[in-house]
């Protein structure tokens, strides 16, 4: 007789290695976090020789002023514009005058035609600032690597608490660097951070409720 078919069972936690998110910080499985900010990005083709110039030194001194590593994260998709196009449509049909409308319908058109010939594409910049496991101190779980059967080397409160007194002040710095050179960066939130890890794993699928989200994401 065959042996009986048994169903993998697994979960999305253990898929990612994300034990939870809150605090606006990323735990890892292993005890490790993360903090993530958002930056904006500078249209570097439009800008002079001088402005270029300006930018790469301060981009420069921004690197060489840190004291602690992090990860830059550039996110490229396809722009979706279908819902742009119906908005247009509707305001096109309410419009009352004929003008505009006309002009409305042709910019649509124009939209239209420009994302069926040309990718439209929408990047996203991120620096994820780091805090290891190792930093938590020394005991049997953290000298055996976080191993996921153990759990967690320490409780969510102590790691968290011991996390942000790291990462607060590294991400402060990190912003207000960012400042300087000019672009507007900010530290995701806990919905943020669920939202982007939610569209990474889930290539393509539409936009739910943030609080199922959570759900998905297994935080």
């Amino acid at each position: 007789m065959p042996d009986p078919i048994v169903p993998i069972r697994s979960s999305t936690q253990l898929f990612t290695e994300i034990e939870t998110i809150d605090h606006d910080v990323v735990m890892y499985t292993d005890g490790s976090c993360a903090m993530v900010v958002s930056a904006t990005a500078v249209n570097f083709g439009l800008l002079s020789e001088k402005e270029q110039d300006a930018i790469i030194y301060a981009y420069a001194g921004l690197l060489n002023s840190l004291s602690f590593p992090i990860e830059i994260l550039i996110r490229t998709q396809h722009k979706d514009v279908t819902a742009y196009l119906a908005t247009l449509e509707d305001r096109e049909k309410i419009q009352k005058n004929p003008k505009l409308a006309a002009a409305m319908h042709g910019y649509r058109l124009f939209v239209a035609a420009t994302v069926k010939e040309k990718d439209v594409l929408d990047k996203k910049f991120y620096i994820i600032v780091p805090f290891s496991y190792l930093e938590l101190g020394v005991n049997a779980n953290v000298l055996l690597g976080g191993s996921k059967k153990r759990g967690l080397p320490y409780p969510r409160p102590y790691i968290f608490e011991r996390a942000m007194t790291v990462l607060s002040p590294k991400g402060d710095q990190i912003i207000r660097l960012l400042n300087r050179i000019g672009l507007a960066a900010k530290q995701l939130t806990n919905e943020q951070l669920v939202r982007l890890f939610y569209e990474i794993y889930n290539q393509g699928a539409p936009v739910v409720n943030p609080a199922n989200i959570e759900k998905a994401v297994g935080t």
